[in-house]
């Protein structure tokens, strides 16, 4: 739907409405869209679509067709999100008067559009004589301005900027001859551009010439050549008199699509390759900016039809004249080449039309060789054309396997517009929008190669500089320059011959070597419709809620496709790649789907380094990932030897501790949870007294989890000295705390950090010591069970401190009897705040769900950052009872409405927590909201959220 925008500002826009919170109501009708969305007004714009057109109306007042309003409603119909229903009378309307239209232009006289009365040849043949005149004294001062600029040298050019070349542009359009205004214009960008740019304009001014001199000889050419020098200059070749032309009937192949756009026009270029003939053809299409491009068959697929081409000494573009069936996807397209082969047809073509722009090739078995080369069979290379990034979607799909890729070929090297990978489990993958922008086409860090003495000539000037012709030296071959001519002329001749044996004449680069391949991968790509939900997850478009939302379902949906044990599509890799470089959350997941290809395209990009220590998939290491693997491969192979034999584990760790960098040090230490004894304690002792604070920390954090550990005992006479039972013979017994008065550097070595200033350096330190004791020394101390420790009185100036401790330990330990105990204890009624120890406990999921929906969940309504605490430590799908209880928040916050903020962090939060079979109660709750508030937006945040648990429906099940 999106290909139908007129603009990337209309793309954005659409994707940005395409959420149900934006719209009040809409539905399906046969062929009729329609839909209200809320804009800036007061009063919802109407959109509506007749998709068999496609046509569109809107009430909006962009001049832009289609509006982002009619896009957002396709892309919500194209995401099953717009229900049948029966179309209202507007939109009944607005169909009706369309149909009257065409029916009154289908009524009218064929003869009424018709010139009347007979052709007049003579005046034809008088208009035609006219501006071959004007073009003619256009192109003979277009030829004195080449040799002005010659003579006084390039170097004076500079200065002035593109100025001049406007002008003399301005006086060609005048002439008649756009194609020659077109091609000064261009040559005048190129001034002052970036390196080598006086190599860059000496060519295009030599094209320029060769032009000139064509026009001249005119009557000499054949007439193929003739029609190029015609079509070059500007001469209007009408869609008629290509269709009068033989056609040509083959199995056409769409092996690529660009796009670009200047001030007024947006271009689209479809190359075809014919699957019988191996015939290369171009069909452009045009719409002015604002309006949509007419629909073509994608890449990857083919059609059966005739071409007519136009005429010219090699012709390419072409127009289809008939079709014949629908397009079909292809496997794999017919007619590739290796490099050379390539290079040679490109030859030929340039050769016959030394004007000759981009040049569609098909390459089989390449392979990438860095990220600006690729490689084929025979070791032939190729460079990729500079852009502002690496075509990162090519080395994705490619991983370092060979494939076949189809691109256009132009001076400045290849652009890649589509690949077929010929792995299992492959797609087809075509170039993402941003990468056939024209402003990527690298032409400013292009050069013609152009000799030494002609550029340094040219910029000096004949005037200063004669030049005194004779042959030219280029790819150390001696090139004649015929004509007889002096001066600038001979400059621009030589420069002209040069020019032409470069572009016609393209060697590979021999002898490359190609980067070894990523590993084989273990896990199956994931079923077609799950990676069509990953693109929209990770572009956010057509995602309930918007981007937003379209994060937290991401880590659902990667969370479950890990699960299952999958991996994602090659081309979806730069993007999630890129995700988890902003989402830390997100890593541990992509790590496990993004397989062997995604640490391959890590070791290629900064950004995403991240993955190589992230740990890899440890149900499937490799023999050598160990020796040779990247550190979250080695931190994979030893979770994996540890579970199966933790003696052989340690042992591996211990041989090589010592020698491991510092980070990877701190990562191998925490395979050591995997089957953790009294066996490891010896090196986790030792890595107490490590220079690195992250490894001190891992190695405490272990030692205290482990049951009889020194570590523990040390903490356990710590806290027993700081907190005692005091036994009385009147009253109760009770706790009696004195902390520890300062902090000693045996804390420290026990991963014990400085209380920070400004806070209670006591209270902070009997936390910590509290929450790194076991909680067995509390009840084996007072002889009691939890409930009862908590029970007993504590010294009041530290009773918060220790049940702190008391919690954090609780939670390292995971003990929901303890947990249980505290929550118990914990005072009623009172307010409850994201830092409270009941929302650490709920936020760990050590609480019961039924006691969380019963104390904790009020308290959702009043506070978002309690929701959000709490429920994250909530096993999702939620149970039952918490999700009536949020259910119940919803409700009371949507009907009291005026809690608008509140609303919508619940409802982002039950997005991707409530389970659901609740969708269908939400969407009748926003059904009733819409019917009687007079504030439509708390019946939009409940739509959205029914419609985001449906979303969540059809994701789980695409990944059965």
């Amino acid at each position: 739907m999106l290909a139908l925008a007129p603009d990337a500002g209309s793309a954005r826009g659409a994707r940005a409405v395409a959420g149900a919170g934006s719209w009040d109501g809409g539905g399906v009708s046969g062929e009729l869209l329609w839909g209200s969305c809320r804009g800036s007004g007061t009063r919802p714009y109407q959109a509506c679509v007749d998709l068999s057109g496609p046509a569109y109306r809107c009430s909006c007042p962009s001049r832009k067709f289609p509006c982002k309003h009619a896009l957002g409603l396709m892309l919500r119909w194209a995401t099953g999100e717009v229900e049948e229903a029966q179309a209202p009378a507007w939109v009944r309307e607005w169909q009706q008067a369309r149909e009257a239209r065409a029916s009154r232009a289908a009524a009218r006289p064929a003869d009424e559009a018709a010139p009347s009365g007979p052709v007049d040849v003579a005046a034809a043949e008088r208009r035609a004589a006219q501006r071959a005149e004007r073009v003619a004294g256009g192109v003979a001062e277009l030829d004195r301005w080449l040799l002005d600029q010659l003579t006084h040298g390039l170097a004076a050019v500079e200065p002035a900027g593109d100025g001049p070349f406007e002008a003399m542009a301005a006086r060609l359009v005048d002439a008649q001859a756009p194609g020659l205004a077109e091609a000064v214009r261009r040559a005048g960008r190129a001034v002052g551009v970036g390196p080598r740019w006086a190599e860059r304009l000496l060519a295009r001014l030599a094209a320029l010439r060769l032009l000139v001199t064509g026009h001249a000889r005119l009557a000499e050419l054949p007439d193929g050549l003739a029609a190029t020098v015609r079509s070059r200059i500007g001469f209007p070749v009408s869609t008629e008199q290509v269709l009068a032309g033989p056609p040509v009937r083959d199995r056409w192949q769409v092996v690529g699509q660009s796009h670009s756009a200047d001030e007024r026009l947006l271009t689209r270029r479809t190359w075809l390759l014919g699957a019988a003939g191996g015939r290369p053809a171009l069909v452009l299409a045009f719409a002015p900016l604002g309006r949509s491009l007419p629909p073509e068959a994608p890449p990857g697929t083919a059609f059966e039809a005739d071409l007519c081409f136009y005429p010219g000494a090699a012709p390419v573009r072409a127009v289809v004249a008939a079709r014949h069936g629908e397009p079909a996807p292809i496997d794999a397209p017919a007619g590739a080449r290796s490099v050379r082969e390539a290079l040679a047809g490109v030859a030929a073509l340039r050769a016959a039309d030394p004007w000759l722009g981009d040049v569609p090739v098909l390459l089989r078995d390449v392979r990438p060789a860095g990220t600006d080369r690729l490689v084929d069979a025979d070791r032939d290379a190729l460079d990729l054309r500079p852009g502002p990034e690496p075509p990162w979607w090519l080395l994705a799909v490619s991983g370092g396997a060979p494939l076949t890729v189809a691109g256009e070929l132009g001076a400045s090297g290849l652009r890649v517009l589509s690949a077929w990978p010929s792995g299992p489990g492959e797609r087809f993958a075509a170039a993402p929008p941003g990468a056939d922008d024209p402003a990527a086409d690298g032409e400013a860090r292009a050069h013609p190669q152009l000799p030494a003495d002609l550029v340094s000539a040219a910029l000096v000037g004949t005037g200063r500089r004669p030049w005194g012709g004779g042959p030219v030296a280029v790819g150390g071959r001696e090139l004649t320059v015929a004509g007889g001519a002096t001066g600038a002329a001979a400059l621009l001749d030589a420069a002209a011959v040069a020019v032409a044996y470069r572009q016609s004449g393209p060697v590979p680069v021999a002898g490359a070597v190609a980067d070894e391949p990523a590993g084989p991968e273990t896990r199956p790509v994931v079923p077609p419709a799950a990676a069509a939900r990953l693109d929209r997850l990770l572009r956010g478009t057509g995602v309930p809620g918007g981007p937003g939302t379209a994060t937290d379902l991401l880590d659902g949906w990667l969370r479950a496709a890990a699960e299952r044990g999958f991996r994602v599509p090659a081309d979806a890799l730069p993007a999630l790649l890129d995700r988890g470089h902003r989402h830390t959350a997100l890593r541990p997941a992509v790590a496990l789907l993004a397989g062997r290809r995604g640490a391959w395209l890590a070791e290629r990009r900064p950004e995403w380094a991240y993955l190589r220590v992230e740990s890899a998939d440890a149900a499937q290491p490799r023999p050598d990932d160990w020796e040779t693997g990247t550190p979250g491969e080695r931190v994979a192979f030893l979770t994996a030897l540890r579970r199966r034999d933790p003696a052989a584990g340690l042992d591996l760790l211990t041989a090589t501790f010592d020698a491991e960098a510092p980070d990877d040090r701190a990562r191998l230490l925490r395979a050591l949870a995997e089957g953790l004894g009294p066996a490891d304690e010896p090196l986790l002792e030792r890595a107490l007294r490590d220079r690195r604070a992250e490894v001190r920390a891992g190695a405490a954090e272990l030692l205290a989890a482990l049951p009889g550990s020194r570590l523990t005992a040390r903490m356990a006479a710590r806290a027993t000295a700081a907190v005692r039972v005091e036994h009385r013979a009147l009253g109760r017994d009770r706790w009696v705390v004195d902390p520890p008065a300062e902090f000693d550097p045996g804390l420290r070595r026990d991963g014990v950090t400085p209380p920070a200033r400004g806070t209670d350096a006591r209270a902070e330190l009997l936390v910590e010591v509290v929450a790194r004791t076991p909680l067995s020394t509390w009840t084996a101390l007072a002889d009691r069970s939890p409930a009862q420790v908590l029970a007993m009185p504590v010294t009041e100036a530290w009773a918060p401190a220790l049940r702190r401790g008391l919690t954090r330990a609780a939670v390292a330990a995971g003990d929901a009897e303890w947990a249980q105990a505290l929550a118990g204890t914990a005072e009623r009624g009172r307010p409850v705040g994201p830092d409270d120890d009941l929302v650490t406990l709920a936020a760990r999921g050590l609480l019961p769900a039924e006691w969380v929906a019963t104390h904790l969940v009020p308290a959702l309504a009043r506070d978002p950052g309690v929701a959000r605490r709490v429920l994250a430590g909530v096993p999702t799908p939620w149970p039952e009872p918490v999700a009536r209880a949020v259910y119940a928040a919803v409700e009371a916050v949507a009907r009291a409405g005026t809690f608008s903020w509140q609303l919508r962090e619940l409802c982002a939060l039950a997005a991707t927590g409530m389970p659901v079979a609740w969708a269908p109660p939400l969407a009748r709750l926003a059904e009733g909201l819409t019917a009687r508030a007079p504030d439509k937006r708390a019946g939009a945040l409940v739509t959205t959220l029914a419609a985001a648990l449906t979303f969540r429906h059809d994701m789980t099940e695409e990944l059965r």
